[in-house]
């Protein structure tokens, strides 16, 4: 692996790392779902701990990035 790579890893590692849900998730989880129809409550669940496996739902339904996702969701914050 080149450093290159390895650089791109640990960035990629950091940012999946620090993506926490802050605010109202309830309140924010019903504007997502104003904005984008096709998210269901089942895309939105949050468990503590398990932001990735939110954020991976999310991403796959609105057929986004995770950067697109993760600054899509802080919009929303409440």
């Amino acid at each position: 692996m080149s450093t290159a790579e390895k650089n791109t890893n640990t960035h990629s590692e950091k940012k999946t790392e620090s993506f926490k849900i802050s605010g109202n998730w309830t309140k924010q989880a019903e504007q997502l779902k104003e904005k984008f129809n096709q998210l269901t409550d089942s895309d939105l669940k949050f468990e503590p701990g398990k932001e990735n496996e939110l954020l991976q739902r999310v991403e796959t339904r609105l057929n986004k990035k995770r950067d697109e996702v993760i600054n899509i969701i802080n919009k929303c914050e409440v």
